[in-house]
């Protein structure tokens, strides 16, 4: 375009009506920025516009190559700020009134996250109060939430899940270097700066003990009546029910009328790994430490082997070389079952070692040569509880002879040289109470705080992200 847009006109050469249209299109170019401050400053310049059509082309032209405004992106540090007055309603949105069908539908841990995120706030802001008040209102929570739940299995997992969360993150963001071996520069720029929390982390980790001893009690109730017909009655081998010993055809029925379990034998053995799929699928689901479930289900067999083992020396019925083989079959789907969870290399099944030998016992040969093989096959059962097998076992048949006094007497003898303590080798019946010391390995967390949204069914408006 020939035209010069910026200069003095001549006296008189513009239309009126051109004046008017050209001061409109002027403050349209004005606000669109097309000129610079300087084209409107003392000067006073007009614009020179002799076709109306053509300054519109221009604006059109010109509006085509516009600047675009891009909206700067914040950088968050990570927390959540909040005032201290909206604290209560903080923790009964996250804890008290939490669901487990909703928490399930976040990120695991995500509780436990934010939680943190407004920690790391107070100690952004050092104030000592008001961490204190948070820290001691996530601790009152978290156990009045259990206590008030305790029957819920979901509910004691989440929290168990997420008390652990709170506490590797307290330890991942300390400033320990312990503990910031996988962290990147960011996450070690974002570490606690004024307070020293590990008190607070010490009572995180009891309460985390009790809550795990709190789901172990509702799985073991929960597995407890199919033990005896899962892994003793079920008899999933054909041809080998008619084999119980001849002597005890009769009385066999009348001793399980007397012990009749509550549930159907040939079902409990696959009601027994429903439920243990179950347990692992909820444990999972809420975000649970890997090493925790492995403690968790080595826990849940050795429960299994305890009531298994106490129930078969407690029933002579039970001790002859066909329920051996049953036995020893059961045992193996629950093997199975732990290698279809990924658990077999983690040591689980070794809590079983009791039945599973006492169910090779009644299937060995018992005579004079195998005094040795028998005595190192069972090293996982007590003397007491070898004998005691020995003693209740029952030929098969009339072609099979009852096991020797002398060869109990053997067996005996060879097994006092073992190097283990009097009182563990007079043990006859397992501790079905006995716990194995619970452990938490630190499990540090590669999500960036920074990228935790809240979301809006939790309705925390009154946290703002920082």
């Amino acid at each position: 375009m020939d035209h010069t847009l910026l200069h003095t006109p001549p006296t008189g050469h513009t239309p009126p009506e051109s004046k008017e249209f050209c001061g409109k299109a002027l403050a349209f170019l004005r606000d669109l920025g097309l000129f610079r401050q300087a084209a409107w400053g003392k000067q006073q310049h007009m614009i020179l516009c002799t076709d109306p059509s053509d300054l519109l082309d221009v604006a059109n032209n010109e509006h085509d190559v516009m600047p675009v405004i891009r909206k700067k992106e914040r950088e968050y540090m990570g927390m959540f700020e909040y005032d201290r007055c909206e604290e209560t309603q903080i923790i009964r949105v996250l804890i008290y009134e939490l669901k487990p069908r909703v928490a399930v539908t976040f990120l695991p841990g995500l509780p436990a996250y934010i939680l943190f995120m407004c920690i790391r706030h107070t100690d952004h802001i050092n104030d000592d109060e008001k961490v204190r008040s948070l820290l001691n209102n996530i601790v009152n929570g978290v156990k009045r939430v259990i206590k008030k739940r305790h029957e819920d299995l979901d509910s004691t997992v989440l929290w168990l899940s997420n008390t652990l969360r709170l506490l590797h993150n307290l330890k991942q963001y300390s400033g320990d270097k312990a503990f910031q071996a996988e962290n990147t520069v960011k996450q070690n720029e974002q570490s606690l700066k004024n307070f020293d929390l590990s008190e607070y982390r010490q009572v995180l980790s009891d309460i985390a003990v009790w809550i795990y001893n709190g789901v172990i009690k509702l799985m073991e109730e929960k597995v407890q009546p199919l033990i005896v017909p899962s892994i003793l009655e079920h008899e999933a081998i054909a041809g080998l029910s008619g084999n119980k010993p001849g002597g005890m055809r009769g009385r066999a029925g009348s001793v399980a009328r007397e012990l009749e379990s509550p549930v159907e034998p040939q079902k409990a053995l696959d009601l027994l790994l429903k439920e243990m799929t179950q347990f692992y699928r909820t444990l999972a689901m809420f975000g649970t430490d890997p090493e925790l479930i492995t403690q968790v289900f080595r826990q849940i067999f050795y429960f299994i082997c305890a009531g298994s083992l106490n129930n078969l020396l407690l029933r002579k019925d039970m001790c002859h070389w066909s329920k051996g083989m049953q036995i020893r079959y059961n045992l193996s789907h629950l093997e199975q079952w732990t290698r279809d969870m990924r658990l077999h290399e983690s040591g689980v099944t070794d809590t079983l070692a009791p039945i599973i030998q006492a169910a090779q016992l009644l299937q060995a040969r018992k005579t004079d040569d195998d005094v040795h093989s028998i005595c190192d096959m069972c090293d996982k059962l007590s003397v007491s509880q070898i004998i005691k097998i020995l003693n209740l076992y029952t030929p098969a048949d009339d072609f099979e002879e009852r096991v020797p006094i002398s060869f109990i007497h053997k067996i005996q003898t060879k097994l006092q040289e073992r190097a283990e303590g009097e009182q563990a080798q007079a043990t006859l019946l397992m501790n079905t109470k006995f716990a194995f010391p619970v452990r938490f390995p630190f499990n540090p967390s590669s999500i960036h705080l920074e990228d935790i949204e809240l979301p809006d069914s939790l309705n925390l408006s009154m946290l703002k992200k920082v």
